[in-house]
């Protein structure tokens, strides 16, 4: 059954002596986290085993970190307790055989990216909302320092794969900021496919105080040739954006880097989004391919950008921006080529029908879960034929600001 959370809570720590949980796990090295987090949840709650699963590339399975780099037997990432955990974002309390304890999977995400689940096995008197909630916190410690590995280690990257990256997927997945995030005003869940050999899709997103950029960039071609491109179109929205200059101006300069670099011959069509966090206007600038689309209420519809020149594809190309509004409660998703443009075997468009019953039936899902939801409608829809390129899905939830 899953155990509702309640407001506030305590902390890791809070009624624990010594250093706090944070500090524990910051100070061990990356390849010790696992044993750490095993020996401080046997310390403070009593726990007997202690398993980290961590959400492969294709988000179908959990994968538990053991004996790194080695994982054992994956469980579903949608059903059973742990694949709730993670779909539905809450904890779930599991009764086991065991009359004596229970087992308790925990969400662990950062800042809205979905990493995993925490399961712990605890007394049967333990598994209470208090306790739950402490576990959560620790959950969520433990997931902040899972990414601040990362950066040191290739252990949990490498317990996330269920086979080979190829190279061009091995650079894109570098190039994502990750797959979702997370503030008041919104919430965004994205989704790539095919996971283990993408090659030029990419969705990139940067907030500050008062505004969030939003891109989803599509590289001409397939496998190292596209993430290179992709790479590259990416880099300089990046450079553009991170110099103050402003959305248009931040695909001119993109567009004369790819120029400047294949002449013309390639190209990444790419749709570029800057929302004021406290209006809820969006500059948009539609530099080739990828369609979007709002859900307001029970309609859903496309929102209709000016078509402008994909990155790269002619010299010192002029862009314009447009606005539109969004409201409190809209979802706004955005797709790649690989999606609308896909054929099945019998040659029958994905096509917009087939993308609103999607986006209908999950409307009362989480964006993370929406998304992944688009995507696994295509590759039902392709069926044993497979993706032939790309398809890149970005869901966003806008909530906005009290009185903006």
């Amino acid at each position: 059954m899953e155990t509702p959370r309640g407001e506030g809570g305590d902390a890791v720590n809070a009624s624990d002596q010594g250093p706090s949980v944070e500090a524990q796990l910051r100070a061990v090295p990356p390849h010790a986290l696992v044993a750490t987090a095993t020996r401080l949840l046997a310390e403070r709650f009593g726990a007997r085993e202690t398993t980290i699963l961590l959400a492969d590339y294709g988000l179908t399975v959990l994968q538990p970190v053991t004996r790194l780099p080695n994982t054992g037997d994956p469980v579903s990432a949608h059903d059973g307790p742990a694949g709730t955990a993670f779909t539905t974002q809450a904890p779930v309390v599991e009764v086991t055989a065991d009359p004596d304890t229970q087992q308790v999977h925990l969400p662990m995400s950062v800042r809205g990216d979905r990493l995993g689940v925490l399961s712990v096995r605890v007394p049967a008197n333990a598994a209470d909302p208090r306790t739950v909630l402490r576990l959560g916190d620790f959950a969520t410690a433990l997931g902040h320092e899972v990414v601040t590995a990362g950066r040191d280690t290739d252990l949990y990257l490498i317990a996330r794969r269920t086979r080979r990256l190829t190279l061009a997927a091995e650079m894109q997945w570098q190039l994502l900021p990750g797959r979702g995030c997370a503030r008041d005003e919104y919430v965004i869940g994205a989704h790539l496919e095919p996971a283990y050999t993408i090659g030029g899709d990419n969705f990139d997103w940067s907030t500050g105080a008062d505004h969030l950029t939003l891109t989803v960039t599509d590289g001409m071609g397939q496998g190292i040739e596209a993430s290179l491109l992709t790479s590259l179109a990416v880099g300089a929205l990046r450079n553009a954006r991170r110099a103050g200059i402003g959305l248009a101006d931040q695909a001119c300069l993109a567009d004369q880097a790819v120029f400047s670099q294949y002449g013309g011959k390639v190209y990444a069509s790419t749709l570029l989004l800057r929302f004021d966090l406290g209006t809820g206007k969006v500059c948009a600038v539609d530099a080739g391919s990828p369609q979007l689309y709002r859900q307001r209420g029970a309609t859903i519809e496309r929102v209709e950008l000016e078509a402008q020149l994909p990155l790269g594809m002619f010299e010192e190309t002029q862009y314009e921006e447009q606005t539109f509004q969004v409201e409190a409660g809209d979802r706004l998703v955005v797709i790649s080529t690989g999606v609308h443009g896909t054929r099945s075997a019998t040659g029958e468009v994905f096509g917009e029908g087939a993308l609103r019953q999607i986006l209908g039936a999950t409307r009362q899902s989480s964006p993370q879960e929406a998304a992944r939801s688009v995507v696994a409608g295509l590759m039902e829809h392709v069926g044993d034929k497979g993706l032939g390129s790309d398809a890149a899905v970005v869901c966003l939830d806008w909530n906005g600001r009290e009185g903006g």
